[in-house]
């Protein structure tokens, strides 16, 4: 027998059968029931009375009963939102649940969600549940335009029991045609607000004309509040890694940075420890290629790559030559040389101004070794114009001067004179020839 069926003809108390429905909770077409099996069996008019107020009563019970299951199957809806947003991985999930929650509870055909593009001034449908139509799905509203452009400038919800036939929200073609194409009639949209910003509408809709109780838009309400907290959650974290980002970025460079200054006082120690000691430019070739781990050289001018060697000492840059790198060794407008570093395309700017540094150590060598050359010759050829004409001058002095020249006075020598012919030359090429001779 069904649950909904009165067992036997109501006896005693009124209200006993009714009892008994609501603890079966039977529909509301068993509550008559018990009034027409009265009637048919003869009951007094005051036992039909007392049926029918007892009928009323339980009626409002079970009104009562059911509002209380829906209120709180729309708390456990809220509080498992609430949970998947403080859990949130996911922003695109969180909100198709949302919309999934507000379509069931509500108990439209369709729920879905816009958001607002400020880069485009428009909005956008960001997530739909129940849609068929492609292009309701792909619709994008002007700003100010349609249910939600109503809701977006007043940020308050608004709702619209046949749509097409509502004149307070600007109707345009394309809004029209994709709501046409999804069949909707009535609408119900409230504003998802972060502070006094309305970012976006949700909307729960039907395919027939509705009316939308005030709990139920409260109840969308709520969970356009957790759509737009959502959101906002989704940007604090899209940002804090986003900074995170750019500090590991800064990191990187500081570390990088941090290396190259090690790295350039590497070189500097190593160039400044080789002149101290009296390197040659050789040692400054082979501390560069142990910094750059490739082969460097020492060449002469006239070996080096013209062009190249030129471009370089006129920009005063390692210039690029091939798969090589040429730095000009140069003092003033002379060019003493170039510093090549081999089979080393791929050079950062680092390297790159290592390689000249190296170069300008070794142009300073070149020019110091000269310049002790210059004085050695220039000391060589005093010292022999005094021993040609020593008749004034301490004996033991001239020695002195001769063993610091590595000069040795008791052995045997001969005397040779020569003569500078050819051509007049200027000032300084005939003092560089007679240097030559005197050495």
């Amino acid at each position: 027998m069904s649950r909904d069926q009165p067992q036997s003809a109501p006896t005693g108390s009124a209200e006993a059968p009714y009892l008994g429905l609501l603890a079966r909770d039977a529909s509301v077409d068993a509550y008559d029931r018990p009034v027409l099996l009265a009637r048919a069996e003869g009951e007094p008019a005051g036992r039909l009375a007392a049926l029918e107020e007892a009928r009323l009563l339980a009626l409002r019970v079970r009104a009562e009963l059911e509002g209380r299951r829906r209120r709180e199957a729309e708390l456990s809806a809220l509080f498992e939102t609430a949970h998947d947003l403080a859990g949130l991985r996911d922003l695109d999930a969180v909100l198709q649940a949302i919309v999934q929650r507000a379509r069931s509870l509500l108990g439209t055909d369709v729920a879905y969600l816009s958001l607002n593009d400020p880069a485009h001034g428009d909005t956008y449908m960001r997530v739909t549940e129940g849609s068929v139509s492609a292009r309701f799905q792909q619709l994008r509203l002007g700003m100010g335009e349609g249910l939600g452009g109503l809701v977006a400038q007043t940020a308050r919800p608004y709702v619209t029991d046949d749509y097409f036939q509502d004149a307070r929200f600007q109707h345009t073609h394309t809004i029209d045609a994709g709501v046409r194409d999804e069949g909707l009639v009535a609408i119900l949209g409230v504003p998802l607000t972060l502070g006094p910003h309305v970012i976006g509408v949700l909307f729960a809709a039907d395919r027939r004309a509705r009316v939308f109780e005030r709990e139920q838009i409260a109840l969308l309400g709520s969970f356009a509040a957790l759509a737009a907290a959502a959101i906002d959650t989704a940007n604090l974290l899209t940002e804090t890694r986003s900074a995170l980002a750019r500090l590991e970025r800064a990191n990187e460079i500081i570390r990088d940075r941090s290396g190259v200054i090690e790295r350039a006082s590497e070189v500097h120690d190593r160039l400044a420890e080789l002149v101290l000691r009296g390197g040659g430019v050789h040692d400054v070739a082979a501390a560069v290629s142990q910094v750059l781990d490739g082969t460097v050289e020492f060449t002469e001018a006239v070996a080096a790559p013209a062009e190249a060697l030129e471009a370089s000492r006129a920009e005063g840059h390692a210039v690029r030559h091939g798969g090589d790198w040429i730095a000009a060794v140069a003092a003033g407008g002379e060019l003493l040389g170039a510093l090549v570093l081999r089979g080393h395309p791929g050079l950062d700017p680092v390297d790159q101004r290592t390689l000249e540094r190296a170069a300008m150590v070794t142009s300073l060598l070149l020019l110091a070794r000269r310049s002790a050359a210059e004085a050695e010759q220039r000391v060589r050829g005093e010292l022999l114009d005094d021993l040609l004409d020593a008749r004034d001058r301490d004996p033991r002095l001239l020695r002195d001067r001769a063993s610091r020249l590595h000069a040795d006075l008791d052995a045997t020598h001969v005397v040779l004179a020569a003569r500078l012919d050819g051509p007049a030359a200027d000032a300084d090429e005939e003092a560089a020839a007679r240097r030559r001779l005197w050495s």
